[in-house]
């Protein structure tokens, strides 16, 4: 999902969710209803990661990772072998195995991102729906990210996430949605290729855009660009 600041990509993401009350229409998953599942079940089968998470309390990792196991814990349970093991393999998948017991203060954004996720794994939810997941993590970080990302909609998991990088996106996705950001709700669904291409984002963004080798290119209009120099 992708589009200008303030476009509502967020909104939408928390709507998909299940986190707003809706001021029309339905959101369907599996043929029902969103709007009509329990709060455990929407806990066990849809994983949100915000755009920003702060945690007020020192804790470490692993336990941070653990809080994923929740919807499968009973109120007065202790987390069992098992919740222990995913909390174990997650961290290995996301490569934080030796900062298991590091206070997760301690990180830094990008380790912090990568703890998020875990946690989202840990639920092992069928659709994992994050906000800019990206935005704090190096160019390195990111494509691995997203290669897990793949690695998940590859064993059957729904990834939807909220996106500036256009180019990460046309390399990764599978669907494109770009919000057009006019204040009526439009959008422009359908293949990376098709959607993220000068002719749509050039409105969208009120840049000029030009493909080259496969790649875009963006510069001010010349209004814009002329208007004095940084």
């Amino acid at each position: 999902m992708l589009g200008p600041n303030g476009s509502g990509k967020s909104t939408l993401l928390r709507d998909l969710a299940g986190l707003r009350r809706l001021a029309g229409g339905e959101i369907w998953l599996n043929d029902q209803v969103l709007a009509s599942w329990s709060a455990a079940d929407r806990a066990r089968r849809i994983a949100y990661l915000p755009q920003r998470t702060t945690l007020e309390h020192d804790m470490p990792v692993s336990e941070v990772v653990l809080l994923g196991r929740a919807p499968y814990i009973g109120r007065f349970a202790a987390p069992g072998r098992g919740d222990h093991e995913r909390v174990r393999a997650a961290l290995e998948r996301v490569g934080l195995t030796a900062e298991a017991t590091r206070d997760v203060h301690s990180l830094s954004g990008g380790e912090f991102q990568r703890v998020m996720l875990a946690r989202m794994l840990v639920s092992e939810a069928e659709v994992l729906v994050l906000d800019e997941p990206t935005a704090a993590l190096d160019i390195g970080h990111a494509l691995s990210f997203l290669a897990l990302c793949r690695q998940l909609a590859a064993s059957g998991a729904t990834v939807v996430l909220a996106m500036h990088e256009l180019e990460l996106a046309r390399r990764h996705a599978d669907q494109a949605i770009l919000l057009t950001g006019d204040g009526e709700g439009r959008a422009h669904v359908g293949a990376p290729a098709e959607v993220l291409t000068p002719a749509t984002l050039e409105p969208v963004f009120a840049v000029r855009v030009r493909e080259r080798d496969g790649q875009l290119r963006f510069d001010l209009p010349p209004a814009s660009a002329d208007e004095g120099s940084a």
